[in-house]
């Protein structure tokens, strides 16, 4: 399968979701038991959109993980040019 998301751990609760030419689209951030994704793009004088980016569509999305095979299954086919 072709992976176009990458995880990066931030720390304990946080993890960045960035496409594989390392853009940050979003987060997966722990919220009690659940990873929720957030969205995120940049405006063009580069200031962050909470929510937007190219998975606006999938901000709050819901995990039981932050798993790479997972995220890619559920966020990758959502991505313009990708799904």
């Amino acid at each position: 399968m072709h992976a176009p998301l990458n995880l990066r751990p931030v720390n304990a609760n946080v993890v960045g979701v960035h496409l594989a030419d390392g853009a940050h689209v979003g987060n997966l951030k722990r919220i009690g038991d659940v990873w929720k994704f957030k969205a995120v793009g940049y405006d063009a004088n580069g200031a962050l959109e909470p929510g937007g980016g190219p998975l606006t569509d999938q901000h709050n999305a819901e995990f039981t993980a932050p798993d790479a095979e997972t995220v890619n299954a559920r966020l990758g086919p959502a991505l313009p040019g990708i799904g």
